[in-house]
């Protein structure tokens, strides 16, 4: 017979004494604030069967508001020691996350720390990858180092409140968590600074939206206003409406070579420049010769000579090592406060842009 939730009218644990300000919140405390026993709340976090839904949502509402993760291991709580901090990336098969990855178990290493990793697979759900966190934290680590272009910052922070935590890989200015990316805005600028000398005066540009890519959102914003400074004539295409993966390759390309005049086409990643690059071959057309193409990220294995893609390189390997740096730091207390690094990339000029 299973235990009935507040909505099948079980009756609610009576609320402890009042919380001392700063000290951390327990599930009494959730069950307090939700009216629920403890063992809902146990339920209603774990995902287990036999819960209301409007249960589940009330409980998920006063542990978010009292910043509750499930056997969280908050600094101080315990003399013992994990040396050991958790990563989230969004999608590990992909060049970008796997160097991250690589480069944030390498800086753990040298710095006496293991790294315990959750991933998704790019289309992971932003309610799959708040649980993927939490799963983390139960774990007993000491930090997080989140890395995800598309979780919303607003999700991170009661996390952040809990332990050291750390945004990698992408922009992020919220003063309540640290930060270290590669400017989006600095390399997007320096990619349309490349394409204009070459002389293009009509360019295509796929775009997205920050709820789709954070970080793709801001290096194409970027591109298409550089380009207007100098002059170019811009025409914008959605990622976002090409559907999931690189489906849409096919589809973009049409309507890029479609929209008539175009000689230089600027794709949001090496991966979506190589996705235009075979579509462009199946069309016969001609790169660069009649067309050229850029990325982004400068990431192997695209930056292969036999591709020869012209893309913007991102210092993958020293953004990991300031990432871990900047949690161990804060698990042993080195420093006090959020810092944002930004650091800054480098054009590769390859053979897929030419003069026109």
């Amino acid at each position: 017979m299973h235990e009935l939730s507040p909505d099948d009218a079980e009756p609610a644990e009576s609320a402890p004494a009042d919380r001392r300000t700063g000290s951390v919140p327990t599930i009494h405390d959730v069950a307090a604030a939700a009216g629920v026993s403890k063992s809902v709340v146990s339920r209603a976090l774990s995902g287990a069967p036999g819960v209301a839904a409007r249960t589940v949502t009330r409980v998920q509402q006063a542990a978010a508001e009292l910043g509750y993760v499930a056997n969280a291991n908050a600094r101080g709580m315990s003399a013992h020691r994990t040396h050991t901090f958790g990563v989230f990336v969004r999608d590990a098969s992909t060049p970008f996350y796997g160097h991250l990855l690589t480069a944030f178990q390498e800086q753990a290493s040298a710095r006496g720390y293991r790294a315990v990793t959750a991933t998704g697979a790019g289309s992971f759900p932003i309610a799959e990858e708040r649980r993927a966190l939490e799963t983390l934290v139960a774990l007993r680590v000491e930090g997080l180092i989140v890395c995800s272009g598309a979780l919303p910052v607003a999700d991170i922070i009661p996390f952040a409140r809990r332990i050291p935590t750390v945004v990698a890989g992408r922009p992020e200015q919220d003063p309540a968590v640290s930060s270290v990316y590669c400017d989006e805005v600095g390399g997007g600028h320096g990619m349309a600074d490349h394409v204009a000398s070459l002389g293009h005066r009509r360019v295509a540009v796929m775009t997205f939206t920050p709820q789709s890519s954070i970080t793709q959102a801001q290096r194409t914003r970027a591109m298409v206003a550089r380009l207007r400074e100098h002059g170019v004539d811009v025409v914008t295409f959605r990622g976002d409406d090409a559907g999931p993966g690189f489906a849409g390759a096919d589809a973009i390309t049409d309507a890029v070579l479609d929209a008539g005049g175009v000689t230089a086409f600027m794709t949001p990643s090496d991966a979506w420049a190589v996705a235009v690059l075979e579509a462009l071959q199946r069309r016969g057309v001609r790169v660069p010769d009649e067309l050229s193409v850029t990325g982004y990220d400068g990431v192997t294995p695209f930056m292969t000579s036999l591709l020869g893609i012209t893309s913007w390189r991102q210092p993958l390997r020293l953004i990991g090592r300031l990432s871990v740096d900047d949690v161990v730091d804060q698990i042993e207390d080195r420093f006090a406060g959020a810092a944002h690094r930004a650091i800054d990339g480098e054009l590769i000029v390859g053979r897929t842009a030419a003069a026109l």
